[in-house]
């Protein structure tokens, strides 16, 4: 299968954060590439538990720390709750994604993830005092 690399990058262009995603078709909509994106993180997480979850969301009961978030050690992650709130970031205009250097306008948006395609999530971080 081939393997998609994702970028978690802030809107200066830093890069957070690098992941690969086993990708098994080429079009895929918006929404599904966000889900099979936090599945991934979730199910890597959920199998070592190391206490730092460095995700696309937070997660309910968690802390934000430099590098990611901090469960309780034994904490599991729901998959399906990250996803939603992931969904529903991305509607709020929580974060951007970038398929071939170009802005997805919705979760139904369907994009061509194949050989040489590039994906960016920009997280934006809030204003202090606004």
């Amino acid at each position: 299968m081939p393997l998609l690399t994702i970028l978690d990058e802030t809107a200066s262009g830093s890069i957070l954060h690098r992941l690969k995603l086993e990708i098994g078709q080429e079009m895929l909509t918006v929404g599904e590439l966000i889900a099979r994106r936090v599945h991934d993180e979730v199910a890597t997480y959920n199998e070592r538990q190391s206490g730092t979850f460095q995700g696309l969301v937070q997660p309910t009961d968690s802390e934000r720390v430099l590098n990611g978030y901090r469960l309780r050690p034994s904490k599991l992650i729901d998959a399906e709750q990250q996803v939603y709130r992931a969904l529903e970031v991305f509607q709020q205009n929580g974060f951007f994604v970038l398929v071939n250097d170009r802005q997805a306008e919705s979760l139904e948006e369907e994009v061509w993830l194949g050989d040489g395609a590039t994906v960016s999530f920009l997280k934006l971080t809030p204003l202090v005092g606004g």
